[in-house]
């Protein structure tokens, strides 16, 4: 027989987030009568904006015409797409031709790892979404988990005690280094200054940096960067991955995008771009034709204000979140919080707790499901991720409850 993919065997436990739905099916189980709410998974819940979603729909009925019939697109994109990413979100920061159009952030992800191999040497932020991880070590990238996290991978410490940046100097040369700003779990966003220090760091040590922006709408801080393109030097050492998801609420739709210069540069001189090029016409067939008609309305001047409108919406969630845990019941715990603002999601550490302990202790007292911290990483443990994303009259409950915790 076949030998399996010793990938899939060096993984430990399950992935964080059907892990969260495990759990909590299970407590609805035995509690029929619990009215659950959810403060825990990224996933977006307020409707498509009618502008976009009327863009789709009238692409949808076109194809029902034999003169708005179309069949396979450019696996790379479609044109116009291409061009006004370029033009509205990156301002001549990338071109068209670097634009890649996608199924959305983490396919792109995954097909990154396909890109680079299992040779290469792989650094994460520590906590980090989980798939950056995941995906490498299924890939061959990274070896089997000691306990302390899996071999052949860089953790990289991101706390309150460094500011939630890195001490770089724990990377080796020739890595892959990902980096999320607004960051997923912790909401932290890079400053310019830190992001040159990142930048210089990969170009003097020939690594590439895997930079994940899916949270850059949620940047209301004039100051902060929205994109790595932003800095000098980044155009040789870096690639951007983004989506539509969060800013459109295209979770369920799909759609994402990456940009790879082409001053990027394997060691044999070989350009990444053409590679990566290589990849997305291989083993992609391109995004869906309507999905990508609802991606140009987003950048119509109507969408962007459409998408503005409900990022605005889950920032009012955020500060909700933000009040309810500088509550008296969470200072007496010593519960610390980290919230910047400019990010869907509330970081908070519970001195002296587990994070299973605590997501259990609130979802069985509270009935509110949320993430524990040490799913992202072992840097993670203590903490809770609180997200955002929800109704506000079922996020206003869910504070109600959680108000009246007692640790």
């Amino acid at each position: 027989m076949i030998k399996r993919n010793t990938g899939f065997a060096n993984l430990t436990a399950g992935y964080l987030f059907p892990e969260v739905a495990r759990r909590r099916r299970e407590f609805e189980e035995k509690n029929p009568q619990a009215k659950i709410i959810s403060l825990g998974i990224g996933n977006t819940t307020e409707p498509l904006p009618k502008f976009i979603a009327q863009a789709m729909a009238d692409y949808s009925l076109g194809l029902a015409t034999p003169e708005g019939y179309s069949g396979y697109g450019d696996e790379q994109g479609n044109t116009e797409l291409r061009a006004k990413i370029a033009e509205v979100w990156y301002k001549g920061m990338a071109t068209s031709d670097e634009v890649f159009i996608s199924d959305g952030a983490k396919c792109d992800i995954a097909r990154i790892q396909t890109l680079f191999g299992s040779k290469v040497k792989i650094a994460v932020q520590d906590p980090a979404y989980p798939v950056y991880v995941d995906g490498s070590v299924i890939v061959g990238a990274a070896g089997k988990n000691n306990g302390k996290g899996y071999k052949g991978v860089t953790y990289m410490p991101c706390t309150p005690e460094n500011n939630f940046f890195p001490d770089l100097s724990v990377v080796k040369k020739n890595s892959l280094i990902y980096f999320c700003s607004p960051n997923n779990p912790t909401g932290a966003c890079a400053t310019k200054t830190q992001l040159k220090t990142l930048v210089d760091f990969a170009n003097s040590h020939d690594c590439i940096i895997i930079y994940d922006a899916a949270y850059r709408e949620f940047i209301r801080d004039p100051e902060l960067p929205k994109t790595i393109f932003e800095i000098e030097g980044s155009r040789t050492c870096a690639i951007e991955i983004n989506s539509f998801s969060k800013p459109a609420g295209f979770t369920g739709v799909r759609l994402g995008w990456s940009i790879v210069p082409k001053e990027l540069k394997f060691a044999d001189g070989t350009s990444v771009n053409k590679d990566w090029n290589r990849v997305m016409t291989t083993l992609f067939n391109g995004a869906s034709n309507v999905v990508q008609a609802g991606g140009i309305a987003c950048l119509e001047p109507e969408g962007i204000k459409a998408m503005k409108d409900v990022i605005d919406y889950y920032l009012v969630n955020v500060k909700t979140i933000e009040d309810t845990l500088k509550g008296e019941n969470f200072k007496k715990a010593g519960v610390e919080i980290y919230s910047t603002g400019n990010s869907p999601y509330v970081w908070a550490k519970f001195p002296g707790f587990k994070s299973w302990d605590v997501f259990d202790k609130i979802l069985k007292e509270a009935n509110v499901v949320t993430t524990p911290g040490s799913g992202f990483g072992p840097a993670g443990e203590s903490f809770i991720r609180f997200s955002s994303f929800g109704h506000q009259e079922s996020v206003n409950e869910a504070c109600e409850r959680l108000s009246k915790l007692v640790f």
